[in-house]
Order: C-alpha cells, then structure tokens, then sequence
C-alpha cells in the first residue's frame, strides 16, 4: 500500500495476483488485504481497471467472484 501511495503516478495499470496461489480473495486464504489494497488504489484517483488472477479452489466458482467482485468494490 505504501508503495501504491508513493508512486501511484508511475502506474498505468494494476494487477494482482494472490498470495498464497491466485485463489479466491477473501476470508483466511489470502495474506493480500484487497479491501485495504483497493481503497489504496482508488486514493490515488484511478479510474482505470484492476486485473486479478483468480483461479477459483472452491466448487461454485461463480460464488467465488461474486465474493471477490464485492470484497474488491470500493
């Protein structure tokens, strides 16, 4: 995040990838805190796209992104 805030003006696009795997975004699974990260990126003014590697582990992938799409809306 602070990296984003201190040199937000050298990006002209994001993109994430989960750490631990590019599995689904929240709850205990991840150590990356979209929610944090996102608002982070929307300070800064940008109004463009953010890519995220999402390679769903659960069964219902569509519930997966439906949890993402809103854990990721700031």
């Amino acid at each position: 995040i602070r990296t984003i805030r201190d040199h937000h003006q050298w990006f002209s696009h994001y993109h994430t990838g989960g750490n631990p795997g590019r599995h689904e975004l929240d709850g205990d699974r991840q150590e990356i805190d979209y929610p944090a990260v996102m608002r982070a990126i929307t300070d800064t003014g940008y109004t463009g796209f953010v890519g995220q590697e999402f390679i769903p582990a659960e069964a219902d992938a569509i519930a997966s992104l439906r949890r993402a799409i809103n854990l990721c809306s700031v």
